[in-house]
């Protein structure tokens, strides 16, 4: 089945190439010979125009001739001088007969018909007559064609003097059929002639049979691009010649050439082709049945090779013993088949391997684990990462990083016991897989192993210490799953990182501690386009004037589902995201509008609000930000950012030229928890900012005679003489705001004053502050 269906594709293939070739050739063949036909019919044409042209300059010659003996014989200029009109219709007949001339005419100067040898020429014709023969005169033109009644006539006028003139005689000939047939004897085209007169029938002249005639009226103005006319069945290329126009005829000449008929020297060779076509068809056909046949066995043979390498069977050979392409083929064949069992082999270990270091991967880890689990063995998992790696890869260079955690896994391989497993999760997150063992065997291996990481690494000519923290999860106290058991060893390695001993076993609870916080990151991408955002505004007093001017925007988060979010918790998880810098263009654009709401109403307040770290560099910030002010028509001098201490030490040069920009703008610059940050006063003097936000720890318990009240004073003092405005946030208690006030501080925000409110709430309360702080501090 397989042969025959070889064979078949062999000779179904060259036998369709054959057809493509023969029918090319063929469609070629045809093309050039429709060309060659009307190229040829064209010049016959073009020869058949200048031959119409020739005779009818001829018969002009003669006209022109006879009319002229005619004119300048004396007895008949005598009898027209005479008015003698037996004498000149006997001489206009006698001309006119020696040149068999149809038609012989003497007009008056004006082209009125005086005499003529045809009297079928009524009054109409006459006319028509008369005016064309004056416009010929105009023109300068003596011989011209016109229809004349029913008839079509080549006309030569002269005139008569004696010695001035005093007529004019005309002599025509008769353009009929057999002037056309006489045409057609000469260059084998077909002539047709119409006369079209105003008031009259059309004079038609063909050579062509009657019943082509209402095809050709049809398509008489109307060839196609090429001159091509379809008449009945047959097709000609024809040529159009306007003969004469006057104002009430025309006359047009259509010489045409048969198509059919060129096409008739051209039929044995069709014939020749197709007999060709036949032969070379046959002939394919039986060399693609012997050509089938000799191969059909070694593509049986290599086919079923194939088939079994397909299936994973590499152990029989696929070689066979012939010298010819499929020799070559077969054994070419073999050693791809040798190649697919190595590159398997290869493939299998580097999908449960790593490149980097050769050890098990994620899946392979997940098997190992898996198979533990389900031989009930307890297990514990050893989770390591490295919490300084960014800078190791920082120190080292280019490939540094790769060769520390080389040098880490050889490390990390040495404690290994009989039957556990080191594996490279992922980056520089390691997973050890300690069989028959519970969690405090696990804790005191863990601690061996920091014993063991504190030495440190060389790479190249720098020593590294790494910075290793280490998650505990053991099977089967802390799960039965694979996937669950390696989540929560991640989750105690990532709070070994807040621990000094950097070592975590897992505590209950912290998964769903995890699954919320991801809930979180996922939601808070959504959470404005969804309107879950709000503010709320805490008032800030005025200290000296006991007023309030002044409010600090806070950010709300409201979860459909989790309810409210405290921001101690989001915040947080937005900076570690990269969310936060879409949270801060929200916070921005809400409280600018919020302020153009406000000031509709009468109610002029400036709004703090906090900026992070990633808008600090963010060089496109102040120019949103006038765009916003300008947009909701705002003031600049109603905002004002504050930032943070360590959140300029990230990139100091691009956070002052953000900062230099926002001044621009006319926002005013807070520096936020001052006293908590890492800045030097150089750093402060250098920032372009006009107020300083003493931190809550300072000012929460603050009393005449505890530490912080120096603090609190001395930075009071400081920020004055440096041209700063002090603001004190945190104040809880009236001892607190008493001393605030005597230490000349500028603002005071805290519960004292009021907790945050709502827009609505804050609008309210600035219009009856029902709270003693207000009474207290006049």
């Amino acid at each position: 089945m397989l042969r025959s269906s070889f064979q078949a594709r062999i000779a179904s293939v060259l036998t369709l190439l054959l057809l493509v070739v023969v029918g090319s050739l063929y469609i070629a063949v045809q093309a050039a010979t429709g060309v060659a036909v009307r190229t040829q019919a064209s010049e016959q044409l073009q020869v058949g125009t200048q031959v119409f042209e020739q005779l009818l300059d001829l018969r002009g010659r003669q006209l022109h001739d006879a009319v002229q003996v005619l004119a300048a014989d004396f007895g008949f200029k005598d009898a027209v001088a005479s008015g003698d009109a037996a004498t000149i219709q006997s001489a206009m007949a006698n001309h006119g007969a020696r040149i068999s001339a149809s038609v012989v005419m003497m007009l008056d100067l004006d082209g009125n018909l005086m005499l003529s040898t045809d009297s079928r020429l009524d009054e109409f014709t006459a006319a028509s007559l008369g005016a064309q023969t004056l416009q010929r005169q105009n023109e300068g033109v003596q011989t011209f064609l016109m229809p004349l009644a029913d008839k079509v006539y080549l006309l030569v006028q002269s005139v008569i003097a004696a010695p001035l003139p005093i007529a004019r005689v005309m002599m025509g000939f008769e353009v009929d059929e057999r002037f056309a047939r006489e045409l057609h004897e000469l260059t084998h085209l077909e002539l047709t002639l119409v006369a079209r007169q105003k008031g009259l029938p059309e004079v038609w002249i063909s050579t062509l049979p009657v019943s082509s005639h209402d095809a050709l009226r049809q398509d008489l103005g109307a060839p196609d691009q090429e001159g091509v006319m379809q008449l009945g069945q047959a097709l000609y290329l024809g040529q159009h010649l306007l003969l004469a126009s006057g104002p009430d005829f025309e006359m047009q000449a259509l010489l045409h050439r048969s198509l059919a008929q060129a096409q008739q020297a051209f039929v044995p060779l069709e014939r020749h082709i197709l007999l060709i076509a036949l032969a070379a068809l046959v002939a394919s056909l039986v060399g693609a049945l012997l050509l089938a046949r000799s191969i059909s066995q070694p593509v049986r043979q290599l086919a079923e090779g194939a088939a079994r390498v397909g299936q994973g069977n590499y152990q029989e050979s696929l070689e066979l013993a012939r010298g010819d392409e499929l020799g070559r083929l077969s054994r070419a064949l073999q050693a791809m088949q040798l190649g697919i069992a190595e590159r398997e082999q290869q493939l299998a270990h580097n999908a449960l391997h790593d490149p980097l270091t050769g050890l098990p991967n994620r899946s392979l880890a997940l098997e190992r684990l898996g198979s533990a689990i389900t031989a009930r063995r307890p297990t514990a998992l050893l989770y390591l990462g490295i919490g300084n790696f960014r800078s190791v890869n920082e120190s080292c260079g280019p490939g540094g990083g790769d060769l520390a955690l080389q040098q880490l896994s050889r490390r990390l391989q040495v404690i290994l016991r009989p039957g556990d497993s080191l594996a490279r999760i992922i980056g520089d997150e390691f997973l050890l897989l300690l069989e028959n063992t519970d969690s405090d065997s696990a804790v005191a291996i863990a601690d061996r192993v920091q014993q063991m990481l504190i030495k440190p690494l060389r790479v190249g000519t720098l020593d590294i210490a790494l910075d290793c923290r280490i998650g505990i999860a053991a099977y089967p106290d802390d799960g039965d799953l694979p996937e669950d058991l390696l989540r929560r060893a991640s989750i105690a390695m990532q709070d070994a990182a807040q621990l000094p001993g950097r070592l975590q076993i897992y505590q209950r609870g912290r998964d769903d501690d995890q699954q919320r916080q991801v809930r979180l990151i996922r939601d808070l991408r959504r959470a404005a386009d969804n309107g879950e955002l709000l503010l709320h505004y805490q008032p800030k007093l005025d200290i000296a004037a006991g007023h309030i001017g002044q409010a600090e925007a806070l950010l709300r988060w409201q979860h459909p589902h989790l309810g409210m979010v405290s921001p101690g918790e989001f915040i947080p998880l937005a900076e570690r995201t990269g969310s936060i810098q879409q949270l801060t263009a929200w916070v921005i654009e809400e409280c600018v509008r919020q302020l153009q709401e406000w000031a509709r109403r009468g109610l002029q307040v400036q709004l703090s609000l906090n900026i992070s770290t990633a808008d600090l560099v963010d060089a496109e910030l102040p120019g949103r930000v006038c765009q916003l002010l300008q947009q909701y028509q705002v003031p600049a001098e109603q905002l004002v950012f504050e930032i943070t201490e360590s959140g300029m030490m990230l990139d100091p040069e691009a956070a002052l030229r953000v900062l230099h920009g926002l001044r621009d703008c006319g926002i005013s610059l807070s520096v936020d928890d001052f006293g908590t940050g890492y800045s030097s006063l150089a750093q402060l003097k250098r920032m372009p900012v006009q107020e300083l936000k003493i931190d809550q720890s300072f000012i929460r318990e603050l009393d005449d005679l505890s530490e912080d009240s120096v603090i609190v004073r001395s930075t009071i003092e400081m920020s004055h003489s440096l041209g700063l405005k002090v603001v004190a946030e945190g104040v809880e208690l009236d001892s607190s705001l008493r001393l605030l006030r005597h230490w000349r501080c500028d603002t005071a925000q805290g519960y004292l004053i009021s907790r945050p409110l709502s827009a609505a709430a804050f609008e309210a309360w600035v219009a009856n502050p029902l709270t003693p702080s207000l009474s207290m501090v006049h």
